[in-house]
C-alpha cells in the first residue's frame, strides 16, 4: 500500500482555514513531534536539537505533561514551541463533540497555546469548527510514518527527505513506536537541509 506522506489536496480543503504548510517562497522547514513528552524519546530529541541549534513544536499529549512535568519544562526553557494534542490523544472520530472539545481543554490548561493539531489527524467537521473559532488548527505537509512498524528508518528518512519543500511542516514523533526510525532519521535530515542552507523554525 502507499503511503500518503502529503496529504491530498481535497483532505487539505475540507478543513478550510487550517495550517499545512507555511510560507512557500522561504527556504525554511517546521519541525513538529507529536504525542510527549516522555522519558525515553523527547530528552534525546532535544539533544539533537540543541547539537544542531534548530527549534521545533511540541504537540504535547496532557497526560504526558503531567507525568512528566521536568521534560516539559525542559521543552519550554530550551525556547522551543507547544501545542495541544488533548489530553488523552483521543480519535475525533469516536467521541462527541462536547467530550471533544472538553477533552482539549483541560489539555489547553496546562499548554496555554494557540496551537491545536487533532491526533491521528481525525477531527469532525463539528469538532473542527468550534477549535478553530478559538485556536490555530495545524495539520502538516510531510508525515514521516516515523511510528509505522512496515516503515523502514531508511524509508522514513527517504520519505522525509524527498518530500520537504519551502514552508513544509514536517510531523515526527516522540513517542516510543517511532523511537528506531526517528533516531537513525533526525539528525541525518536535519544535516541534510541545513547543507542545503535550509532554517528551521517554529510555528
Amino acid at each position: 500500500m502507499k503511503l500518503l506522506v502529503r496529504p491530498p489536496q481535497l483532505l487539505r480543503s475540507f478543513y478550510k482555514g487550517s495550517v499545512w504548510r507555511m510560507e512557500k517562497n522561504e527556504p525554511v522547514i517546521y519541525l513538529t513531534f507529536d504525542d510527549g513528552p516522555i522519558p525515553e524519546l523527547t530528552p534525546w530529541v532535544l539533544d539533537i536539537l540543541k547539537l544542531h541549534r534548530v527549534k521545533a513544536t511540541f504537540f504535547c499529549v496532557g497526560e504526558n505533561i503531567v507525568k512528566n512535568r521536568e521534560i516539559y519544562e525542559r521543552i519550554l526553557n530550551e525556547g522551543h514551541q507547544v501545542g495541544n494534542h488533548t489530553y488523552n490523544h483521543i480519535k475525533g472520530w469516536e467521541v462527541s463533540t462536547t467530550v471533544y472539545h472538553d477533552n482539549m481543554e483541560k489539555c489547553q490548561a496546562l499548554t496555554k497555546t494557540n496551537l491545536f493539531r487533532p491526533p491521528y489527524g481525525r477531527i469532525k467537521k463539528s469538532q473542527y469548527k468550534m477549535i478553530s473559532e478559538k485556536y490555530k488548527v495545524v495539520f502538516w505537509d510531510v508525515l514521516t510514518y516515523d511510528y509505522d512498524r512496515l516503515t523502514t528508518p531508511e524509508k522514513c528518512l527517504a520519505n522525509a527527505l524527498k518530500h520537504t519543500r519551502n514552508g513544509s511542516i514536517i510531523v515526527f514523533h516522540d513517542n516510543i513506536k517511532a523511537e528506531e526510525n526517528l533516531k537513525f532519521t533526525l539528525s541525518h535530515y536535519i544535516e541534510h537541509f541545513l547543507k542545503l542552507n535550509y532554517k528551521f523554525a517554529m510555528l
